[in-house]
């Protein structure tokens, strides 16, 4: 096989073994289900060797597969490292910018996005709230607002600070000692609020898991329960109401990031400034 002319076979192995099956493989390449069965048909025939076991659980690389797959993550890493190197020394404001955050920052972010797109209008942003962590090496993201107490040693970037969080309640609600809970998924990996409480015993105490914070105030601001949000998000609804004082425990670090080869991008250093002094979190 010539990786050189058949990238996109590359790609699609690729897709499959990340993904275990093929629907995977056809959400992350953009194509349908049908596409991606012909493309590894074809290409294991070609070469005459399989590349995948079939099983109901999904789809699992052989030997020969996992080979080609080594290779494939290769050539999309070093095709990666060659954009980010490109893009960062572009000094235009053009182009597009991929901005990975939470579903709750970015309900905030987005006046601060809209003014940053009036003022720079070359630029088309991609933003991503996926709770799965992007990966700014492959550039699956440019840029990372996200809050974590350990952000990645190999990017750089700045903290804008703590992001407080309090306890919250319909205004209607008589909050007891019964009141039932609303808490994370263990789908949303908060594992701080989880261990926050199982710690004050409120684990038995759930009525309702969301796997994002805007799911967790939907479900409270509904009645089904009390829960923990992020200040600047909740005090934003007038229907909700803090039931004590923020909870120290919980503030958590609010970080901007990027890749070292992408922080002297215009585009880059531009959002920042922007996302530095127009996001109000208090």
């Amino acid at each position: 096989m010539q990786a050189s002319k058949h990238w996109d076979d590359f790609r699609v192995v690729l897709a499959i073994a990340e993904a275990g099956s093929l629907a995977g493989a056809a959400r992350t390449l953009g194509v349908n289900h049908a596409t991606v069965y012909r493309r590894l048909e074809k290409l294991e025939a070609r070469v005459g060797i399989r590349l995948f076991e079939r099983a109901v659980g999904g789809y699992s690389a052989t030997s020969a597969g996992e080979t080609v797959v080594e290779r494939a993550r290769r050539m999309r890493d070093a095709a990666a490292e060659a954009e980010r190197l490109l893009l960062g020394q572009t000094t235009s404001l053009t182009g597009t910018l991929r901005l990975t955050t939470t579903d709750a920052l970015l309900n905030v972010a987005m006046p601060v996005l809209g003014d940053y797109r009036r003022a720079h209008p070359g630029i088309v942003l991609e933003v991503s709230t996926s709770t799965e962590r992007q990966n700014l090496t492959r550039r699956d993201a440019d840029v990372a607002l996200r809050p974590t107490f350990s952000p990645p040693e190999h990017w750089v970037g700045k903290s804008l600070g703590e992001i407080p969080q309090a306890v919250y309640a319909p205004r209607s609600m008589v909050v007891e000692t019964t009141t039932p809970w609303v808490g994370p998924d263990a789908a949303m990996g908060y594992r701080t609020l989880e261990r926050w409480m199982t710690d004050q015993g409120l684990a038995d105490c759930v009525s309702l898991r969301a796997d994002a914070t805007l799911g967790m105030a939907s479900a409270i601001r509904a009645g089904l329960g009390q829960g923990v949000l992020p200040c600047y998000l909740a005090d934003s609804m007038p229907d909700l109401r803090r039931v004590g004082a923020p909870i120290e425990a919980l503030a958590i670090p609010l970080w901007l990031l990027t890749h070292p080869d992408m922080r002297r991008a215009a585009s880059v250093r531009a959002l920042f400034e922007a996302l530095a002094t127009g996001l109000v979190l208090a």
